[in-house]
């Protein structure tokens, strides 16, 4: 019988408010530490591990070091020999590497993978920062010469919504609001000690300054340094590790689905694809409503927390109504009435999403799937979801270029 089922075994993330540049430590010890804490946190055999997959956008930019995953050879003397590729989808790296250690496993080639994201961020200022993350886009026609290129073409975003159903910006300062609030309760979020409430979110200040357009500082996700750990199986490696463990399989949470769709690199080309849509990014939507259909559920509806891309207010607008809360264009309505908030009828990113977690580019994608695994094990503390049986996740690279959506459950 076809061993097709795709387990998580759980995994380890780092603190994301640390600046590793100033500990002056290399983007090894970031691949590191969350390696190491992942043995701890799932008590996995290393000598168990056949392959390990790493999901990094610019390390060759940010660092001067490509080929990462050959670091990863240093963490164990057995590791000398084992199978190491890196992924590149910009920020839906990490997602790449997972959607291809499925592929990997339900080819029978490997039974457990090891995948790393990982990101340091902090080696540069925020200009040269802007430039890097521009190489994201078409870097000659969108971010060349343009400072703060990504956070002007996702303002453009909200303009798109704008012009062809009105947007309201204080409902894009609501999102910053709730996810914020939500940081503040894991212990792991970048600005778990920060301020920020709906009255600065929406006002233009000294602290709050415009980027580029309609963009502010509050509707950006944070610069960050860090990485994530986490384990893929096959249902037969899986069987073996719950009864170690005298736990049942079926309490282990899987991928139940996935989508994975790419449009064109190009913002503008995007915009003008969609012109006979209702949805403003119809290739994002596409690799939601894929991942519905192989996880065999209807709708959103079905699921109890989503973790999404906010990569900027923007982002999280967007995946609001292309979940499928609202009808097209009316994402403000879930916004006004609390659906996205912890207590509400579907919650969206009760970690503080990459706005008050934090956004290691390469790490985000396996960031959001140990959340979502935190939520079905009801491990995730005090920014639990009671009773979390199933969680959609939505990663996107570049402009929506890349999206990458799974759904994960028991």
């Amino acid at each position: 019988m076809k061993d097709d089922k795709i387990y998580i075994l759980g995994g380890y993330q780092t603190d994301f408010a640390r600046n590793w540049s100033r500990e002056n430590k290399h983007i090894s010890a970031i691949m590191r530490e969350a390696y190491q804490g992942s043995l701890e946190a799932t008590e996995i055999d290393a000598g168990d591990i056949k392959a390990a997959f790493i999901g990094n956008f610019a390390g060759e930019l940010y660092c001067m070091q490509g080929h990462l995953g050959a670091f990863f050879v240093d963490f164990d003397p057995r590791f000398v020999g084992l199978p190491t590729i890196r992924f590149e989808t910009a920020c839906a790296s990490s997602a790449a590497a997972v959607l291809s250690a499925t592929a990997y496993i339900q080819a029978g080639i490997y039974d457990l993978v090891c995948l790393i994201g990982v990101e340091q961020m902090k080696t540069v200022d925020s200009v040269r920062g802007g430039e890097i993350l521009g190489t994201a886009a078409w870097y000659e026609r969108e971010a060349a010469g343009i400072e703060f290129s990504f956070p002007k073409l996702f303002g453009k975003l909200g303009d798109e919504y704008d012009k062809r159903y009105g947007l309201n910006d204080k409902y894009l300062a609501q999102i910053s609001t709730i996810n914020y609030c939500n940081a503040k309760k894991n212990p792991n979020a970048q600005t778990r000690n920060w301020f920020m409430n709906f009255e600065h979110a929406n006002t233009v200040g000294k602290y709050n300054t415009v980027i580029g357009g309609r963009t502010k500082v509050a509707d950006c996700s944070q610069v960050t340094d860090g990485a994530v750990c986490l384990y893929l199986a096959s249902q037969t490696y899986a069987a073996k590790y719950a009864k170690q463990r005298g736990c049942e399989l079926n309490n282990i949470p899987r991928i139940l689905g996935w989508g994975h769709t790419t449009a064109a690199i190009e913002f503008a080309k995007k915009v003008s694809d969609s012109a006979n849509s209702e949805y403003v990014l119809p290739v994002t939507r596409q690799a939601i409503l894929d991942a519905y259909c192989r996880a065999g559920i209807a709708n959103c509806w079905e699921l109890d927390v989503i973790e999404t891309h906010d990569c900027f207010t923007t982002s999280e607008y967007m995946a609001i109504d292309h979940f499928g809360l609202t009808e097209p264009g009316e994402s403000w309505r879930a916004i006004e009435q609390g659906v996205i908030e912890m207590g509400g009828k579907l919650p969206i990113n009760p970690s503080g999403g990459l706005i008050g977690c934090g956004h290691p580019v390469g790490a985000t994608g396996a960031r959001q799937l140990l959340d979502a695994y935190k939520q079905i094990t009801e491990t995730a503390g005090d920014y639990q979801i009671p009773g979390a049986k199933r969680v959609g996740t939505l990663n996107i690279g570049g402009t929506a270029t890349t999206n990458i959506c799974f759904i994960t459950g028991k």
